[in-house]
């Protein structure tokens, strides 16, 4: 029995010791048979991958470089809590020689087409003086950066080959189902030509309005690290389905949590760049939060599905389209809308002018909304422009309104752009509940139970009849920003 277990164990199969000796023989055969082979997809594929090495000049260092969620910090502090955060990786940087007083930093990336078209991330090359590529058969090329995307995280390279270069095959990120066997080429810590695998995770993952927010990622348990940025994921058809991007970590090494720009993405972006030299994306222009609990029970929901409408910018699509703050999306263009953050990918691959269907809910009741996208301004990437996210106010705790109110005088108007009888001012906190729900003097509540008020009156008749544990919905300003926040009515003494 010793014998044939430690057998069985050098072959890396781990079997029961309480199983007889015939059965764990007959186990084995199964398990090894079904498990892929990777081979013939390096095989074919590794020629066509290549090492990208990004260059900074004098006080130039990379742009993605930074102590903060999306890039790498210099140096990481694994004690601070703070630092659990995706991070976009560069590979290993290289210090600066006292000659050239050069930053350099590695990534990956793979060939397009024959004729010198790479794919990599904006992230490994933004901002760099020079781009080379060394390919498998140590060939080292002058890249020349076409174009770009922040946004999408997605730069396309060219390089002078005279058509003679090996390309992949790109696949259709589309199908993928998590459970999927899926692997990774690249130069993780400068080891060129690397090979990973794992199974894919979880799809159309948004990491919300922080980080790339008109991207539903590919999650997958693939090992990537530093260098890895940039380079394709593949499925076993040996087709490209993914752009290697980020990881989520709190000490800079993979921990199972990495993220892929799905090609179609990618692909899009690509030939928006060809064609147009910049990538256009489309627009509602409204402020959406997720949908809370108060607001379930407020605007009696069957659910926390959803994005909920918090303001709705002046001449946009969405208000041409009727929308109006206190509505919910629940789909776009026939796809659920589970959470405010799959808004924004669906909108911003819209192309501006296409007609879209809302399915929204408005006092209740379920209706569509046909609205005509916009284009998102080029020189703007706050988020209210591309119509999707907006940071919720605090909902902790909220337990009682403690609050007072006054009407606006006509400067506070001016200054905050409200139309005359529009809204009324906090004066006064008077609950530790509604302090703790984030309320201030100074906010503005614009609607309550989204009706709209529009003096301390009219806020006093609309909340009046709130019985203990009822939830009073607010639409409050604070500074140029909108959000609901639901206050529920205490059944005793606000304490």
């Amino acid at each position: 029995m010793n014998r044939l277990t430690l057998r069985t164990l050098s072959c890396g199969v781990l079997m029961s010791l309480a199983l007889a000796g015939g059965v764990q023989a007959q186990s084995t055969a199964p398990a090894l048979s079904s498990l892929p082979d990777f081979t013939g997809i390096v095989q074919k594929n590794a020629p066509a991958v290549v090492h990208v090495e990004a260059k900074y000049s004098g006080k130039k260092t990379p742009k993605g470089r930074t102590a903060q969620r999306g890039g790498m910090p210099d140096s990481p502090d694994e004690d601070d809590p703070q630092m659990e955060m995706f991070r976009r990786f560069f590979g290993m940087p290289m210090m600066p020689s006292p000659e050239d007083q050069q930053h350099t930093s590695l990534g990956s990336g793979f060939i397009l087409s024959n004729d010198g078209y790479i794919l990599t991330n904006t992230h490994v090359v933004d901002g760099a003086d020079t781009v080379t590529v060394r390919l498998q058969d140590r060939r080292t090329l002058t890249a020349k950066v076409v174009g770009s995307d922040p946004q999408y995280d997605i730069a396309l390279l060219k390089v002078d080959a005279k058509g003679n270069l090996p390309a992949v095959t790109v696949g259709d990120s589309r199908s993928l189902k998590p459970g999927q066997w899926v692997l990774a080429i690249g130069s993780p810590f400068g080891f060129d030509y690397t090979v990973t695998q794992g199974i894919v995770s979880a799809v159309g993952r948004n990491l919300g309005s922080q980080d790339q927010p008109y991207t539903s990622f590919i999650q997958t348990d693939v090992p990537i690290n530093r260098g890895n940025s940039g380079g394709p994921l593949f499925d076993l058809q040996g087709r490209v389905v993914g752009v290697n991007s980020q990881i989520y970590s709190n000490t800079g090494g993979y921990q199972g949590v990495a993220f892929s720009i799905p090609i179609d993405v990618a692909m899009n972006v690509v030939k928006q760049i060809k064609e147009k030299g910049y990538v256009s994306r489309g627009q509602l222009g409204v402020m959406v939060q997720p949908v809370s609990d108060d607001m379930v029970k407020a605007l009696k929901l069957d659910n926390a599905s959803g994005a909920a409408v918090t303001q709705v910018t002046p001449g946009s699509a969405a208000e041409k389209a009727g929308l109006h703050p206190g509505d919910v999306i629940t789909a776009y263009n026939g796809q659920s809308i589970n959470s405010s953050v799959d808004l924004p990918p669906l909108v911003g691959q819209t192309p501006p002018g296409t007609k879209s269907t809302l399915s929204i809910l408005r006092d209740g009741k379920k209706q569509d909304v046909s609205v005509t996208v916009g284009e998102m301004p080029r020189d703007k990437n706050a988020v209210l422009a591309s119509g999707d996210i907006e940071k919720p106010a605090s909902r902790s705790g909220a337990t009682a309104l403690g609050l007072s109110v006054q009407d606006l005088d006509s400067e506070t108007r001016q200054q905050m752009s409200l139309k005359q009888g529009e809204g009324v001012v906090i004066s006064n906190i008077t609950g530790s509940v509604a302090a703790r729900a984030g309320l201030q003097p100074g906010d503005v509540i614009l609607m309550v139970n989204q009706k709209k008020v529009s003096s301390a009156a009219a806020f006093r008749e609309a909340t009046k009849d709130a019985k203990p544990g009822d939830t009073v919905l607010l639409l409050v300003r604070h500074g140029d920003q909108s959000g609901f926040i639901g206050l529920t009515v205490p059944g005793g003494k606000d304490e």
